[in-house]
């Protein structure tokens, strides 16, 4: 698990360490600095994405356990 873990980090979403070594290698590259305005944006774009993509997840998997037209209505009866 812990592999698997390390291998995901990597990847090269900017708020993850991948997307941190993919800043520093544009930088080495280019030999000049991204602009902290490009790098914050690009970093709290990779935030939604992931939280998007774990949003999405666990819906997925929620509809699969449950069934959505039955979670849906356990929504409605909270409220």
């Amino acid at each position: 698990m812990s592999l698997q873990l390390g291998v995901l980090n990597l990847l090269p979403i900017p708020v993850l360490d991948g997307g941190h070594v993919l800043f520093m290698s544009i930088e080495g590259i280019t030999r000049r600095k991204l602009p902290l305005k490009l790098k914050n944006a690009l970093v709290s774009g990779g935030m939604f994405l992931l939280l998007g993509m774990m949003i999405l997840i666990t819906i997925n998997d929620l509809d699969r356990m449950l069934g959505f037209a039955e979670l849906w209505n356990k929504i409605k009866g909270i409220f």
